[in-house]
């Protein structure tokens, strides 16, 4: 051991551009995503090579001099540790240069002629057992130890303590959710104690597929004539319309926003016809020019008020709710999707369809006495108390009620069906392989839940089922879609399970080497589970983890407790029995949930609901991280991930960690999320997760003053801003990056007072986070205002700024109104009076702002053509845009002259900045915003001094490439499901 407090890895160094792009990369294909991700939905998994990586250099010690001779000689240099620590990671090549050959292409509209990184991805890839020997050794050194403990105690969906198992350190993951907690079991227990290999005479993934099959097979025979199929049809998804009754008519009026079955080449729609004599409208197939003409994108429902089919009449939004809630919202059925002999293709339904659906309502009402009173239909109510009410305004009160009667039909033979099979199971395995294939039956009975419920649609782009959660909420479905339940729904989550366990299994596989001598402990032994508080982790002795590696709750990001209700109810009948101790309660739990959710505090005692739950959610992180400063080796260290674009999220966190006595080392920005959203409207969350490296912090000094030190925050948000944007990191990311250095400066010197006197107690108030985060950003914007004009100073006007800095920081056209509002009061600016009223540059609506375009800002009074002058260089600059579009060259070269905005050196810099602020992302090689194209015409016709960046042709691999994979593999395609997330 190098020395009492070793200096870990990621204190140092850690490849954040690597990481990054191979964890999009790990993301980027839905075809192709880790097997943790198809076993069951959990929200805001972080992938496994940044957890794999945060893991690893967390423990792994800093390049040393100071090394042993055998280490020396492994590593004469600094670099090819750093290039050993790569490999050791799964990375065997460069993704960064990968990422580039398919933004190339994708901007080229050209196929790469094989796989662009010449690699497997990282996440597939197991250490061999050299170099955990090396890595052992390399513990022995940093800790004086091998047997490493590292803990999670808010594991979520697994990844963290996934990627340790896998590395052979003792491993506890605890995690307060129930359903969390099974899957935790389903994905670090079971894969690790059963894996591949033969038990007795068997195979846990056999029995897993024996007894599946044996459910698939019962449930055919109960359930087949509910489902009846044509000659040789094959029925992929019912699609259904919600329905009230007309108020005119008292016919009922099918409710859905659009009439799409399939979009693209070969697009088909329905056509809704109401003759005044019939009951119902009625539906047909139209395909083709058919299908375009039949102006499928207008449907009969937009923002909740609906048009009558029948009268013309707009039918209101709380007539709908009222009727919802009196239980009298039904549903029609207008498509089937079938695939035959000659491919897939869509279909009205026939009289047999409704008939059997008829029947199937009939039959739940006489099956629903029984199954009630054997407690298999779920009764639980749907809280009062949630953020998401939208199900209680449409009718939906008990859990029982996201299903229609055919879907609660078919959940209610499930369970009938598993309990008898697993009843058989149980008198022929030993009891802990059954309780493992029950576990995962169970996972594929509520992955069935997931995509056959009320809240599910048809994605008629993609042709596929959208799970209930596509999103991380209850989105009510005016229209939604069915899986024929009799022949195709198990069978279909049994493999999604079996492939998922099997993946695991072979990923798990190196936990089984015996790795570390001393304790000769297998891997159970080094591996426990607890479901419980993270304030109270009684599993751990104080001082006990070497390492803590966590993925906290991102403030109101996801309500956990609130989406996983809907599966813990399945659960509950499921699992009872299995894991009795984690289904003891009605619901999840959400008193001591670590979110700060707003609808808690609803009317509760005296002061704003939002400062409520912000209170609550710092007071619930800070015993948190006081519980993890208890079980932390006094030199381990904590590592934080944290993925949140909100100041009021940092602000939250940091105060919590500095209260519990931890200073921030280091800072890592990892690019870890999918772009797909990024320039979509309103999407403008943060791309990279950021690492914290914490340690305990030294006993209490005395405190120093703000003004004294707001020099040094300065200084360090100014110069790691210039490393993180030399590495690649822009956008919004670029200011979030500054936000860890900035904590580290105050958390290291704490307590900060500032000049501020508390009324109450006469004393200096402690500085707030959100203060430093603040001082960064402003920094942040010097820098890239500098770099924007190519290394120059130039001094524009504050709403100029402002512009500029929006599109160099957002990357869209719309984003949220908060963010705009710190923008602007950075600059000196109010977004009401400057932005909105005054300059007309954004346009405010709710929670977002939009930038507005110059042909609407002409409207507006704002972009004159006839003008000599402009107040704002934005203004000039929009209006030669507006008059290039319109006019076009010959009148522009006319405007500039004529304003003498063509020799005007201020006006060139601030179009300059322009250029390089507006998203130069091309698509087939068209410009995906128009502004681009219409600045860069304008410079290449104008302005020879402005230069436009560079277009890069990163070198294209040749065939013998295509052995690691096929190319499409490694193309992104568009997240549909929050699985991913």
């Amino acid at each position: 051991m190098l020395s009492k407090r070793p200096k870990v890895l990621i204190e140092d160094w850690l490849p954040v551009a690597a990481i990054g792009a191979e964890s999009q990369r790990e993301r980027g294909a839905s075809s192709a995503l880790p097997p943790l991700y198809f076993l069951h939905v959990w929200w805001a998994r972080r992938p496994l090579t940044t957890s794999r990586a945060a893991v690893l250099a967390s423990v792994l010690p800093a390049y040393s001099e100071e090394w042993p001779k055998e280490l020396k000689q492994r590593f004469p240099t600094e670099k090819a540790y750093h290039d050993w620590f790569l490999r050791f990671i799964g990375i065997l090549g460069d993704p960064v240069h990968g990422r580039k050959l398919i933004q190339y292409a994708k901007d080229k509209g050209i196929k790469l002629p094989g796989n662009p990184y010449g690699y497997p991805r990282a996440f597939t890839h197991n250490p061999d057992s050299g170099d955990l020997k090396l890595m052992k050794r390399l513990l022995e050194i940093a800790w004086g130890d091998v047997s490493v403990c590292m803990s999670d105690p808010m594991a979520g969906g697994g990844s963290i303590p996934f990627e340790a198992i896998r590395y052979g350190f003792t491993v506890h993951a605890n995690e307060l959710n129930p359903v969390a907690s099974v899957i935790l079991k389903a994905t670090l227990d079971y894969p690790a104690r059963f894996g591949t290999k033969t038990i007795g005479d068997t195979k846990l993934i056999d029995e897993i597929r024996k007894h599946g099959m044996r459910m698939a097979g019962l449930v055919e025979e109960r359930l087949g004539s509910y489902f009846p199929r044509q000659k040789s049809e094959n029925i992929f998804a019912y699609i259904w319309a919600r329905t009230v009754s007309c108020p005119g008519t008292g016919k009922p009026v099918p409710l859905s926003p659009n009439w799409w079955l399939q979009k693209g080449s070969n697009p088909v729609a329905v056509r809704i016809t109401a003759n005044p004599k019939w009951n119902q409208c009625r539906f047909e197939i139209v395909h083709a020019k058919v299908a375009i003409q039949s102006n499928p994108d207008h449907g009969t429902i937009s923002r909740g008020t609906a048009i009558s089919p029948w009268t013309g009449d707009t039918i209101d939004g709380d007539y709908i709710k009222a009727e919802a809630q009196a239980g009298r919202m039904g549903q029609q059925l207008y498509a089937l999707g079938i695939q035959t002999a000659n491919g897939k293709s869509f279909r009205a339904p026939t009289r047999d369809d409704l008939e059997a659906i008829s029947s199937g309502e009939k039959e739940l009402q006489a099956k629903l006495p029984i199954w009630e009173a054997r407690g298999l239909i779920p009764r639980e109510p749907y809280p009062e108390v949630s953020t998401d009410p939208r199900p209680l305004r449409y009718g939906m009160k008990t859990w029982g009620d996201f299903f229609s009667p055919r879907q609660l039909l078919a959940l209610g033979t499930y369970l009938e069906v598993f309990q008898d099979v697993m009843a058989e199971a149980r008198n022929a395995l030993p009891k802990e392989l059954a309780d493992a294939v029950q576990t995962y039956l169970a996972l594929a009975i509520d992955k069935c839940a997931d995509y056959n419920s009320r809240m599910v649609r048809w994605h008629s782009s993609r042709g596929v089922i959208a799970g209930t959660f596509d999103r991380h909420d209850f989105s009510f479905k005016w229209s939604h879609a069915e899986f024929d339940a009799a022949h195709n729904l198990f069978p279909w989550t049994l493999s999604q399970v079996e492939d998922s366990y099997k993946g695991i299994a072979e990923l798990v596989e190196t936990a089984q080497l015996d790795l570390f001598d001393r304790s000769n402990g297998k891997p159970l032994e080094r591996m426990s589970i607890s479901q419980g508080n993270a304030q109270n982790l009684s599993a751990l002795k104080t001082g006990s983890a070497h390492l803590i590696c966590v993925d906290p709750p991102y403030y109101d990001n996801v309500m956990y407790s609130e989406c996983s209700d809907f599966f813990y109810v399945w659960m509950k009948r499921t699992l009872g029995n299995v894991h009795p101790e984690f289904f003891m309660d009605e619901l999840t739990d959400k008193d001591n949930e670590a979110v700060a959710n707003v609808a808690r505090f609803e009317g509760v005692g005296r002061g704003n609901k939002r400062d409520l739950a912000e209170k609550d959610y710092e007071r619930k992180m800070a015993a948190c991280f006081k519980e993890m400063h208890r079980v932390l080796h006094p030199d381990g260290v904590l590592t934080v991930m944290f993925t949140h674009k909100k100041v009021e999220a940092w602000d939250t966190l940091a105060l919590a960690l500095i209260g519990a006595g931890f200073s921030i080392e280091a800072s890592w920005p990892v690019h870890t999320e999918s772009e797909h959203s990024l320039h979509q409207a309103k999407k403008n969350a943060a791309a990279s997760t950021i690492l914290l490296v914490c340690r305990k912090r030294a006993d209490a000094r005395e405190p120093v003053w703000w003004d004294d030190i707001q020099g040094k925050v300065r200084e360090v948000a100014r110069k790691k801003a210039a490393e993180f944007h030399e590495a690649g990191i822009g956008g919004v990311d670029l200011y979030l990056s500054t936000f860890g250095p900035v904590l580290s400066v105050i958390s290291e010197r704490w307590p900060v007072l500032t000049s501020e006197v508390d009324e109450k107690t006469g004393n200096p108030k402690a500085l707030r986070p959100e203060t430093a985060l603040a001082v960064a950003r402003e920094e942040v914007i010097a820098l890239r205002k500098q770099g924007l004009l190519l290394g120059r100073s130039v001094q524009f006007d504050p709403i100029t700024d402002w512009v500029l800095m929006a599109w160099d920081a957002f990357k869209a056209e719309q984003f949220p109104a908060d963010e705009a509002r710190k923008l602007a009061l950075a600059l000196g600016l109010d977004i009401e009076e400057d932005l909105v009223r005054n300059k007309k540059v954004i346009t405010k609506k709710q929670n977002f702002v939009a930038l507005q375009v110059p042909k609407n800002r002409r409207r507006k009074g704002m972009v004159d053509p006839e003008a000599a002058s402009f107040p704002s260089l934005i203004d000039a600059i929009h209006t030669a845009m507006l008059v290039y579009e319109e006019d076009g060259s010959k009148a522009c070269e006319a405007f500039l002259k004529r304003t003498g905005l063509l020799k005007d050196n201020q006006f060139k810099a601030a179009l300059q900045a322009m250029v390089n602020a507006v998203p130069r992302t091309k698509e087939k090689g068209k410009f995906k915003r128009p502004e681009a194209g219409t600045l860069e015409a304008m410079c290449l016709a104008f302005f020879e001094d402005i230069s436009t960046p560079v277009e890069e042709q990163p070198a294209i691999p040749g065939e013998e490439l295509r052995l690691f994979g096929p190319q499409e593999e490694e193309v992104e395609e568009l997240e549909t499901d929050e699985d991913v997330d």
